[in-house]
C-alpha cells in the first residue's frame, strides 16, 4: 500500500454555525504515486519555434497539440468551411441542429468575431443546458425507475433532471454542483433545490424481488451501488473493484473501500424520495426527512463482501493513498458526514476531481478523452495522451471558479477544435489521439430524433416538467411487470418534445433511441457506443417515427419551396444538412422525385449519411 508525504490539513470553520470536520487532503509521492495521484503540474505552454506555428495558435491548448504533432512529424488540417463550423458547433453545444437562417446569418457575416459571437449565442441558449445536462446524466446513470423485475417508478425524479439542465445553463461552478449532489440535504435541509440536487443518491437501480434475503443485505446492496458510483463518477476510480478484496491494480484496500462507503452510512432511501407531498412544513415535491442522525447504519469491512461475514467496523476516511501514515478515522458519529466527503471531493488539492473532469470535457467536444478511459484514472486505465495539457486544463478550470462556459470557450475557439475532418496522414496516428484533424462522429440517439423533428417543424421546445411518456408497440409494454406503468401523455403536442424530457424508465427504452445506442441506465456510462449495424437503417426506412416525420417534412418542404421538384431538393438539403446539395446530389435526387412520391424522397434525407453524421 502507498504511504504518501504528508498532506495539508483542512480545518474550517463557520462562525454561525461549526461544519463538519473535513478529511485531510494532499498529494502523493511524486516518485512512487501512479500519474493520476499526483498533485497537477504546471506545465508552460510551449511557444511555437516559426511563423506558421504562432499563426495556427490560437489558444494555449493549440500550442500543446502543435508541439506533440510536429514532434511526431505530423501537421494539423486545414480550417473547416464556415457551413461545417456552425453545424458541428450547434450540435456540440446545444444538440440541435442550426436553422437556415442562422446558418446564412453566419456564412454572411464577415466580421472578424462572428465564430466568436456564435460560441457566446449557443452557450447562452437554454437548450446549452439540455445538451451538456444529457452527458451529465449518462454519467449519474439517471432514471426514473428502479429497474429489475419490479421496475417501480420514482415520482418526481425529473425533479433532478431539471435541476441538472438549469445548473449547466446558469454555469453553477462545479464543486458546488458536486457538493450539493452528494449532500445537498446536510447543507441545508429546508432548501428544495438542494434536497433535490440530493436525489443523486436516489439514481442507481434497487432490487426489490430479493425473496428471503433480509434488510442487511438489501442495505449492503444500496450502499455498495452508491460507493461505486460516487468512485466512477467523480474520482475515475475504479472503487467497486475493492468490496471483496484489496483492488489488484490500484492503492486501494478493501478497508478504505468500507471507510469510503460509511461516508454514506446515515442514508436511507426514505431521506431523498422524490414525492408530490407537500403540507407540514415539507416543500413541494420533496419527501420529509427522517432524522439522519438517528438512522446512521454501522459499517464493517465485509470478508469476501459477504454481509453475513463481517469484519472490523470502521468510519468515515479517505483512501489511504491520499493520507500520511497512521492518519486516524473520522469520528463513525460526525456530523453531516457527506459534506465532509463532498469538501475532500472538491478541494482543489485533490489531483484527481478537476482532472477527470476536464477530461469528460474534452472527451464530449473530440470524442476522445485525453484520458480514453474517463472512469478509470487507475493502472489499468489508459495514460493520458497529452499529460501537460490534461494539467492545465484542471488548473485553468480550477482557476476559473470550477465553471464549465469558459472551458467551453477556450476549446472550440482553438484551431484545433476549427479543423476539417479531412485525414491528412493515417499512418502515423491512425486512430487521430494526436487530433491531426477532427474527429467526425455520428449523432447520438437523442439528437438524431431530435434533428428529425426540427426538419419536419415538429420540435416542441418547451423547457422542463413531468416527463413524456410516448405510445410504443403493446408487444414491449406486455413484457413488463405491470403493463399500466406505461401510461402514454394524453397531450399529443407533448409527444414531440425534445428527447431529454421523454420518460428514462430502465426496462422499456425506446426502440428508435436503444437501436442508436441510448445507455441502460443500470451503471455510469463513460462514453457512449457509436455502433453501425442493419436495425439502424430497418428503423430510419420503416420506423413509424421516422415515417410520420418524413411525411411532415415533405408537408414543410410543399409549404416553403412549393411544387418545383429543384426547389424541394434546395430546400431539403438546407434544413436538414445545413447546405445546398451538390451537383451530383441535385441530379440524382431530381432523377429519383421523378419516379417517387416526396414523401419518399424526405425518408430518403433521414438516411444520408450528411444528415446522421457531424464533420
Amino acid at each position: 500500500m502507498l504511504r504518501p508525504s504528508a498532506f495539508v490539513l483542512i480545518v474550517a470553520t463557520l462562525v454561525a454555525s461549526p461544519a463538519p470536520s473535513a478529511p485531510p487532503t494532499g498529494v502523493g509521492d511524486p516518485t512512487k504515486a501512479h500519474w493520476s495521484f499526483r498533485p497537477c503540474s504546471r506545465p508552460a505552454v510551449p511557444s511555437p519555434q516559426d511563423s506558421a506555428g504562432q499563426d495556427w495558435v490560437r489558444t494555449p491548448i493549440d500550442a500543446f497539440l502543435l508541439a506533440r504533432l510536429r514532434k511526431e512529424g505530423l501537421y494539423p488540417a486545414p480550417e473547416a468551411d464556415k457551413r461545417t463550423l456552425i453545424r458541428r458547433l450547434c450540435f456540440d453545444l446545444t444538440g440541435l441542429p442550426p436553422t437556415t437562417a442562422e446558418v446564412a446569418a453566419f456564412v454572411n457575416d464577415r466580421s472578424e468575431d462572428a465564430y466568436d459571437r456564435l460560441v457566446d449565442r449557443l452557450l447562452a441558449s437554454p437548450h446549452y443546458g439540455e445538451r451538456w445536462g444529457r452527458h451529465w446524466l449518462d454519467v449519474v446513470r439517471f432514471a426514473e425507475t428502479e429497474g429489475f423485475e419490479y421496475d417501480r417508478y420514482r415520482p418526481g425524479a425529473w425533479r433532478y433532471r431539471d435541476y441538472v439542465i438549469r445548473s449547466f445553463n446558469e454555469d453553477k461552478p462545479f464543486d458546488q454542483f458536486i457538493r450539493e449532489q452528494l449532500a445537498g440535504d446536510e447543507m441545508e435541509p429546508d432548501n428544495r433545490e438542494l434536497r433535490i440536487a440530493a436525489g443523486f443518491h436516489r439514481l442507481g437501480p434497487v432490487r426489490r424481488n430479493a425473496g428471503n434475503q433480509d434488510v442487511a443485505f438489501s442495505r449492503d446492496e444500496f450502499l455498495t451501488e452508491r460507493t461505486d458510483a460516487i468512485g466512477a463518477v467523480f474520482l475515475g476510480l475504479t472503487v467497486g473493484c475493492a468490496r471483496c478484496h484489496d483492488h489488484k491494480f490500484d492503492e486501494i484496500s478493501q478497508t478504505d473501500y468500507y471507510r469510503l462507503q460509511a461516508f454514506l452510512a446515515a442514508i436511507h432511501e426514505e431521506n431523498l424520495a422524490w414525492t408530490d407531498r407537500s403540507g407540514s412544513g415539507t416543500p413541494p415535491g420533496i419527501s420529509s426527512v427522517r432524522d439522519i442522525e438517528t438512522q446512521r447504519t454501522p459499517i464493517y469491512v465485509l470478508k469476501r463482501g459477504n454481509p453475513e461475514k463481517r469484519g472490523k467496523q470502521v468510519g468515515p476516511r479517505i483512501l489511504d493513498a491520499f493520507l500520511p501514515e497512521e492518519a486516524p478515522e473520522l469520528a463513525a458519529d460526525i456530523r453531516k458526514p457527506r459534506e465532509s466527503l463532498a469538501r475532500w471531493i472538491t478541494d482543489p488539492k485533490n489531483p484527481l476531481t478537476a482532472r477527470v473532469l476536464v477530461n469528460r470535457v474534452w472527451q464530449y467536444h473530440f470524442g476522445q478523452g485525453i484520458v480514453a478511459t474517463p472512469n478509470d484514472f487507475g493502472r489499468n486505465g489508459s495514460p493520458p495522451s497529452h499529460p501537460e495539457l490534461l494539467d492545465y486544463l484542471a488548473n485553468e478550470l480550477i482557476a476559473n471558479g470550477w465553471q464549465l462556459k469558459p472551458m467551453h470557450r477556450m476549446i472550440v475557439r482553438s484551431h484545433a477544435y476549427r479543423q476539417s475532418s479531412s485525414r491528412l496522414d493515417r499512418a502515423k496516428d491512425p486512430d487521430n489521439r494526436l487530433l491531426g484533424h477532427f474527429p467526425r462522429r455520428r449523432l447520438e440517439a437523442e439528437e438524431v430524433r431530435d434533428a428529425m423533428l426540427a426538419s419536419a417543424g415538429r420540435l416542441n421546445t418547451k423547457f422542463g416538467g413531468p416527463s413524456v411518456v410516448l405510445p410504443v408497440d403493446p408487444d414491449l409494454t406486455a413484457l413488463l411487470y405491470d403493463p399500466k406503468q406505461w401510461t402514454v401523455t394524453p397531450d399529443s403536442a407533448e409527444h414531440t418534445c425534445r428527447s431529454i424530457y421523454l420518460l428514462a424508465k430502465r426496462n422499456v427504452r425506446l426502440p428508435f433511441l436503444e437501436v442508436f445506442d441510448q445507455p441502460d441506465a443500470q451503471t455510469s456510462c463513460a462514453c457512449r457506443e457509436s455502433s453501425t449495424h442493419a436495425p439502424q437503417a430497418l428503423e430510419l426506412l420503416n420506423g413509424r417515427l421516422a415515417n410520420e416525420l418524413a411525411a411532415a417534412f415533405a408537408q414543410r418542404l410543399l409549404r416553403e419551396a412549393g411544387p418545383d421538384p429543384v426547389r424541394q431538393i434546395e430546400r431539403a438539403y438546407l434544413v436538414a444538412v445545413g447546405r445546398p446539395p451538390t451537383e451530383k446530389e441535385q441530379a440524382l435526387a431530381v432523377e429519383f422525385l421523378r419516379k417517387q412520391p416526396l414523401t419518399e424522397f424526405t425518408l430518403a434525407i433521414f438516411n444520408l449519411n450528411t444528415f446522421l453524421y457531424v464533420n
